[in-house]
């Protein structure tokens, strides 16, 4: 038999970590909003190993043709997480990107001294309360923002005007975040590896990982396949 980890086996392997990224068809999905339940809705993966989590995950994405068009970052977040997405803010401004947010997220991101810029809401084109306010479709509509980040929560109210932010960047072929761990990981990945472009992503085979291994690091004994 094998000598495979078990369950509750912990740091195997070492050197590098493996991880997967759904791809998904909400472009097919006419009208659909393309938001994640518990529903089984990706359409195909892709896995990827690194040295490191942020590698690896880096690797996974951009493997799904996720490609960030521009360095303007659309920012939308219910309530409850606007404190929790403040430092990945600061991470993609120290960055260069600039940071566009919708009124209330956008007050908590000036108060936490991340600098940014206010866009209405989709509901609010042609309102006399948002006059000058660029309206963030029409930014998505002109392929202004690069990056969408909404996510929306339980205790969300503007329901129809999260839906059209994240619709339009759908279709609009504007990548699109929409959960917070997801946004934490990606903040913490592109501040490590881009740098004039993404670097430190070169590719590397699983077979590669093992060929790395010491012995002792080996999950299994060194003459089996592991």
């Amino acid at each position: 038999d094998m000598n495979l980890p078990t369950i509750e086996t912990r740091d195997r392997p070492k050197g590098y970590v493996g991880v997967k990224c759904p791809m998904f068809s909400f472009t097919r999905l006419r009208g659909s909003d393309p938001v994640l339940g518990v529903e089984m809705a990706s359409t195909g993966e892709v896995a990827c190993f690194g040295e490191t989590k942020e590698e690896a995950f880096l690797k996974a994405l951009l493997s799904t043709n996720f490609e960030i068009l521009n360095k303007n970052v659309m920012l939308s977040v219910q309530e409850s997480l606007q404190e929790d997405v403040t430092h990945c803010a600061y991470q993609l401004h120290e960055l260069g990107y600039t940071i566009w947010a919708t009124k209330d997220t956008a007050a908590v991101l000036e108060k936490n001294h991340v600098p940014c810029k206010v866009v209405s809401y989709p509901t609010e084109r042609g309102t006399a309360a948002v006059e000058g306010l660029p309206n963030v479709v029409d930014m998505l509509k002109n392929k202004e923002i690069g990056l969408v980040i909404n996510i929306p929560t339980h205790g969300s109210k503007r329901l129809e005007d999260n839906y059209q932010m994240r619709r339009t960047a759908v279709d609009y072929g504007i990548p699109l975040l929409t959960n917070m761990n997801l946004v934490k990981v990606f903040a913490d990945a592109i501040h490590i590896h881009e740098k004039e472009g993404f670097v430190g992503l070169q590719p590397v085979s699983l077979f590669e990982h093992y060929n790395k291994e010491t012995n002792e690091d080996a999950w299994t004994d060194p003459t089996e396949f592991h």
